[in-house]
């Protein structure tokens, strides 16, 4: 019987060494990189990072993309996913093509949208050669936020549609067809059946997309660095300028553990609010 249980815990430790390894140290360290100076204990690094207002903007401007793009993503997502299911021509064709950008860099998806929005992009090529604009739109002006954050959007929304699309088609690929056919032998309407059969077994798929969306969505940063540089701060942004340039590691690593309390946060909420019908398990 001990034998028995030992076993699992033999087969799940060199999982639990890596996953020590890879991740527990590294966060034990940030811990107290963040609450340590070369005196002992100190939250000196959490007021000179509160008393930066790079911090608070960067805060914002992370949650607003959070709102903005995931919701965007998920129902575009979906949409793709059941449109796929519905098998139209060259179905193999469009999968490949809606997932290309998985391909591409945020460091590259970024420099593409810089050539559409940038001075002298083609967007304001389009707007000048129309007749709709003498000089062009200062689209990613530092005074401009809004359009700054349109910019991020767009290709936040471009770049990463496609993992979100790639997960939810698995999981509609699940979803027996049996369900659905009976809802419509009830008279269920296209509608009807994707509120109360689609999307209530899709839960684990919408799960699991949320979190990692949202997860990525609070590391982007090579996307709005290759649009707006600093004008348009971002979370990971700022770890990024306080560590490299700025050469404090305390109250990088103190951004860092914001960015991971939001994550656990969202993952906490995503797992309450989204779930599966216990009578489809």
């Amino acid at each position: 019987m001990a034998s028995r249980l030992r076993s699992p815990w033999i087969l799940l430790l060199p999982s639990i060494v890596l996953m020590t390894a890879l991740f527990g140290w590294p966060l034990v360290q940030g811990v107290f990189t963040a609450f340590r100076d070369g005196q002992g204990f100190t939250i000196a690094n959490w007021q000179r990072l509160f008393d930066d207002p790079y911090f608070f903007a960067s805060l914002r401007n992370t949650l607003l993309l959070i709102v903005i793009v995931v919701p965007i993503q998920l129902v575009l997502a979906i949409a793709m996913a059941l449109l796929l299911q519905a098998r139209p021509k060259f179905a193999g064709g469009h999968f490949y093509l809606w997932c290309l950008p998985l391909a591409i860099s945020e460091l590259a998806a970024g420099l593409v949208w810089l050539s559409i929005f940038g001075n002298r992009g083609y967007l304001n090529s389009l707007l000048v050669s129309l007749g709709l604009s003498h000089d062009g739109v200062q689209w990613l002006n530092y005074q401009n936020t809004g359009t700054m954050l349109l910019a991020v959007v767009l290709a936040e929304i471009w770049r990463a549609t496609a993992l979100v699309f790639v997960i939810v088609v698995a999981g509609v690929q699940m979803i027996p067809r049996d369900y659905d056919e009976a809802a419509q032998v009830f008279g269920a309407k296209f509608w009807q059946r994707l509120r109360h059969v689609t999307l209530p077994m899709l839960g684990p798929s919408l799960q699991v997309a949320l979190i990692l969306r949202t997860i990525l969505a609070l590391q982007a940063f090579a996307v709005a660095q290759a649009l707006t540089g600093r004008d348009f701060p971002l979370l990971v942004g700022e770890t990024y300028q306080w560590y490299s340039n700025l050469q404090n590691p305390g109250v990088a690593s103190a951004v860092s553990l914001v960015v991971l309390a939001i994550s656990l946060g969202t993952a906490v909420f995503y797992l309450r609010t989204v779930r599966q019908p216990k009578g489809a398990r």
